[in-house]
């Protein structure tokens, strides 16, 4: 096998679902295997090397929260849950699920490749990303602007916090309640369209400052995430 090729474990029992994943996944340039059964999952990854797991929450024979509980007693594999149980999206994003993103049944094929390639990126050395980051942006706390490229922009302070919160934790979803959290200790009454509103504002600010790129991603149902190139061009 090609090492430069990255292969992907598609766990589904959707024959049509699973086919449809593999051929997009191939057609992206991945190498995919499909299996539609939960206990073969774990002896299979421990006889072959594997760079992704597309873990569907509902297979027969085994849960897919206790295939993920398994998998990292022995291997930090990127995992990626795919589910139709909304209910279950804050165990999945729990860091004592080990997954590290979650796709909401229905889903777009390419939205799915996109979240397999980002996944895949922010498995690159940290402090290699981190130097990317710092070269991309800087946040001034003193005047709540933003620097890139020797252009500024200046912020109110709650899009200053936003930002500074996301920008912090690259790839990390926020739920709205956890950024009303970090953004008023206070606790104040705030509902969910106020911070909506302040990122709508902050988006169009980034925009402003870089055209060609989108900073701040909407993930359904969940929240919000920086990932400065979540999508290839």
């Amino acid at each position: 096998m090609n090492q430069a090729v990255k292969h992907i474990l598609i766990v589904e029992d959707e024959p049509k679902l699973a086919k449809l994943e593999a051929d997009y996944l191939q057609h992206a340039g991945f190498q995919t295997h499909c299996l539609n059964e939960g206990t073969t999952v774990v002896s299979w990854i421990k006889e072959n090397p594997v760079d992704l797991v597309l873990l569907d929450l509902m297979v027969p024979g085994k849960d897919g929260l206790e295939i993920c509980r398994d998998i990292r007693s022995f291997s930090q594999v990127p995992i990626i849950m795919i589910t139709a149980r909304i209910e279950e999206i804050d165990r999945l994003l729990g860091l004592e699920m080990g997954a590290d993103d979650y796709i909401c049944k229905p889903f777009s094929p390419r939205e799915m490749v996109a979240r397999v390639k980002a996944v895949l990126r922010r498995q690159q050395p940290v402090a290699a990303e981190t130097d990317t980051a710092k070269q991309i942006l800087k946040l001034d706390p003193q005047r709540f602007s933003v620097q890139y490229n020797n252009h500024e922009i200046e912020l109110t302070v709650v899009e200053f916090q936003l930002l500074n919160v996301l920008y912090q934790h690259p790839g990390r979803i926020f739920s709205r309640e956890q950024l009303m959290d970090r953004i008023y200790p206070d606790q104040r009454i705030v509902s969910d369209r106020t911070i909506d509103s302040h990122i709508k504002k902050l988006r169009k600010k980034l925009t402003d400052l870089i055209p060609e790129e989108e900073i701040i991603h909407s993930v359904y149902g969940a929240g919000y995430r920086y990932d400065l190139q979540a999508i290839d061009p």
